[in-house]
């Protein structure tokens, strides 16, 4: 069966079957039909007594990885092996949804449900980002063609209109077209991909409703004529932007295949953004259940690093252990072969792919972080190639776990998590850089300590950007990378583990509210676009019914 048909078959729980087992009262749950609900913010308040498991993975390929359907099964295993587990998600994109991936809760008997209202519009909080980010957009440009009372200057506008779509066209664009002051100040602009824009952001890093607002406020939106910061209290809009986030900032309740509760909430790109789910439900998830299982987005040098180094620093979160995933197909394409070939037994390859893999390995110690390997069983992995992977693994003293949590749920990983219980007292968690660092040696700690660069080189814009960021005092941010999720480097097409690289940065954008600085590297695009065969092609709704997402 299609992961949706799997879906379908399954009768999923009540939801407040799924709630009684987190003790949590009825009258602090909004239910949206029997199967999802909305948590209020007053469990904020129960003491975290949970340990902290992060998922991670290698740099992805076009072979597949499977890190949000291990992160499922671990869950599922550990609740199967008698320990209170749950999970902690980030919210699928509609636009990766109607493009590539055609749906994002996890795979097989490794799911997520409800499966089709999450992956579509699920309780509206992508919704709620959008019409907020564009409420700022809709304000500063009409506070332009108002006289300009704050004396913004039209062209060093730094929020941009967002939607939840992939759509290329939208990239670069003029706005207040055909002249006149009633369509307000002509000017060129563009469109972000809603999980790009700070918003979301801010929505994930918020520690409450109190602390999102004054991180909207504090949203650098746009530079006056004569170089000056202009910030969304100065339009007087962080009131409105949050009243329309009033139910957006409560993490949503649902369950996977077996049962276990799930709170989905957020979902910034890892490539873009920092590529973890909320810090509302991390810490609502800690003070609920004994272990909380959660991923961070694309391989462990985007979303991993920023998990540790943005959100662990910003919310004082300490992981106990980690999660690498790979699969057999996915480290031979890292060894050079090509997508067609994959099927074929190649033992050669998979040992020269394995590189990328050790690199993250070796990137995790560094946080000194226990870890254990996951390797996702696909059936096309062959005895040989198995039996080269975990001698590889045990060489370097690495655990590893073969799991089949596609095909079996929570029981094709009770080896991973026996494992995973083994160490999780070994924690002894440190971020890769301090804040008190300055902007450029976190920069290279990163740059070099985690992708293997050998040089770093600033284009003139990025030292431009650098001096500005010293004039605002905003050194003691965290960065956040956005490079390409293909590679260790800038170079999307150097797959393994590539070594003498020099990473270029191109911009240093602060983002105030968020609370990072998002460093600009290569050729990365904050509004994607469509496939040739976009995903969508093959999506219907039959006698009521979801066709086509998988």
């Amino acid at each position: 069966m299609t992961d949706l048909e799997i879906c379908q078959s399954v009768e999923a729980k009540d939801i407040l079957e799924i709630s009684d087992k987190l003790n949590i009262d009825s009258k602090s749950l909004t239910c949206y039909g029997r199967d999802k609900a909305k948590i209020s913010l007053d469990l904020l308040k129960n003491k975290p007594k949970g340990k902290l498991i992060l998922v991670t993975a290698i740099n992805p390929t076009p072979a597949g990885e499977g890190k949000t359907t291990v992160t499922i099964g671990l869950a599922d295993a550990l609740n199967r092996l008698d320990r209170e587990a749950m999970v902690c998600l980030r919210e699928p994109s509609l636009g990766p949804v109607m493009g590539l991936k055609g749906g994002a809760c996890g795979g097989g008997y490794a799911q997520v449900i409800p499966m089709e209202d999450i992956n579509l519009h699920f309780t509206g909080d992508l919704h709620a980002i959008t019409a907020a980010n564009n409420l700022i957009c809709a304000i500063i440009d009409n506070s332009i063609m108002r006289d300009n009372p704050l004396n913004i200057d039209p062209n060093r506008v730094a929020i941009h209109r967002v939607m939840d779509m992939n759509d290329r066209a939208l990239r670069n664009i003029t706005i207040a077209n055909g002249g006149g002051k009633m369509n307000g100040v002509t000017r060129p602009d563009h469109f972000d991909i809603t999980v790009a824009s700070e918003v979301m952001a801010v929505l994930c890093l918020a520690k409450n409703e109190e602390d999102f607002k004054k991180r909207i406020s504090n949203m650098l939106v746009a530079y006056t004529y004569d170089n000056k910061p202009v910030y969304v209290k100065d339009l007087g809009v962080e009131g409105a932007v949050s009243l329309l986030m009033k139910d957006a900032l409560k993490p949503n309740l649902v369950q996977t295949l077996e049962g276990t509760p799930v709170l989905i909430h957020g979902g910034p790109f890892a490539n873009i953004a920092h590529g973890c789910n909320s810090v509302i439900a991390t810490k609502m998830g800690l003070g609920l259940s004994d272990y909380v299982v959660t991923e961070a987005g694309f391989g462990a040098d985007l979303g991993a690093e920023k998990f540790l180094d943005i959100k662990c620093q910003s919310a004082n979160l300490k992981p106990s252990a980690v999660v690498v995933v790979a699969t057999i197909r996915a480290l031979k394409m890292h060894g050079g072969v090509l997508k067609e070939d994959l099927a074929f037994e190649n033992v050669d390859a998979l040992l020269k792919g394995v590189s990328n893999l050790e690199k993250h390995c070796e990137n995790i110690s560094k946080y000194n972080l226990p870890f254990v390997i996951a390797i996702n069983r696909f059936n096309t992995d062959t005895d040989l190639e198995i039996e080269a992977l975990t001698n590889w693994a045990n060489s370097k003293g690495y655990s590893i776990s073969l799991t089949d949590v596609y095909n079996k749920g929570g029981a094709g990983a009770l080896d991973l998590g026996g494992k995973l219980l083994n160490i999780l007292d070994d924690s002894k968690f440190k971020p890769i850089y301090s804040l008190a660092m300055s902007v450029e040696e976190k920069i290279n700690r990163v740059a070099k300590e985690i992708y293997g660069a050998s040089e770093i080189e600033y284009t003139s814009d990025a030292l431009e950007d650098l001096k500005m960021l010293k004039e605002l005092s905003l050194d003691s941010l965290p960065i956040c990378m956005a490079k390409t999720q293909y590679s260790l480097s800038d170079n999307p097409k150097l797959l393994g583990r590539p070594r003498d690289f020099t990473i270029t940065i191109k911009r240093l954008l602060p983002q105030i509210g968020a609370g990072f600085i998002v460093v600009m590297l290569g050729d990365i695009i904050r509004m994607p676009g469509l496939p040739a065969k976009p995903a969508a092609l093959e999506m219907d709704l039959i006698d009521g019914k979801a066709k086509g997402l998988f």
